[in-house]
């Protein structure tokens, strides 16, 4: 499945308000989406306990990955890579 890479931005990084809106951002798109970084497991971005929990700290570089398992029913690959560059630009541009 689709994978992409992100630069954190937000000073604090993805803890509090960035990461609530990351979270949020991630459940609109209806995919499964792990976030991860330095070649660990990713964890459920659609969990901001587990997102906060992970620590992704400003200047970080994450890999986002939509779970080939679960794909809502008549997705396509293309929406897929779409929502996952949606996401990657929300995390770059987050600058509180």
């Amino acid at each position: 499945m689709p994978a992409r890479k992100a630069v954190v931005q937000a000073s604090i990084g993805l803890h509090a308000r960035p990461a609530a809106a990351f979270v949020r951002a991630v459940s609109q798109t209806g995919f499964a989406v792990t976030i991860s970084r330095d070649g660990r497991p990713g964890v459920d971005a659609r969990s901001l306990l587990e997102v906060m929990t992970e620590d992704f700290p400003c200047g970080c570089e994450v890999e986002l990955e939509v779970r080939a398992d679960a794909v809502p029913a008549g997705s396509s690959l293309t929406d897929a890579e779409d929502a996952l560059a949606e996401l990657c630009a929300l995390l770059e541009s987050q600058a509180g």
